[in-house]
């Protein structure tokens, strides 16, 4: 499955996810964001189940703000299923 996520309350801009079968996610990229930061979420959530990420990641805030790059793909996960 391929999810399209347009992120709300973040300087990232979209999210591609691409979770197999088995729901267990198997590509993330960011566009826009943090480079750095980003691109590690993306890298440790690779391999990891849906569930897992979800739980891990929603309620994390960024700064101030009340959202952040890794809940926003918490959410993106959440709407998919």
């Amino acid at each position: 499955m391929t999810i399209e996520y347009t992120p709300h309350g973040v300087c990232s801009k979209k999210i591609m996810i691409e979770v197999n079968d088995d729901k267990i996610v198997t590509s993330v990229q960011f566009v826009g964001g943090c480079s750095g930061n980003t691109q590690g979420v993306a890298a440790l959530a690779v391999g990891k189940p849906v569930d897992e990420l979800i739980e891990k990641l929603s309620g994390i805030k960024c700064g101030f703000k009340d959202t952040s790059c890794p809940a926003q793909l918490a959410e993106a996960l959440k709407q998919a299923q």
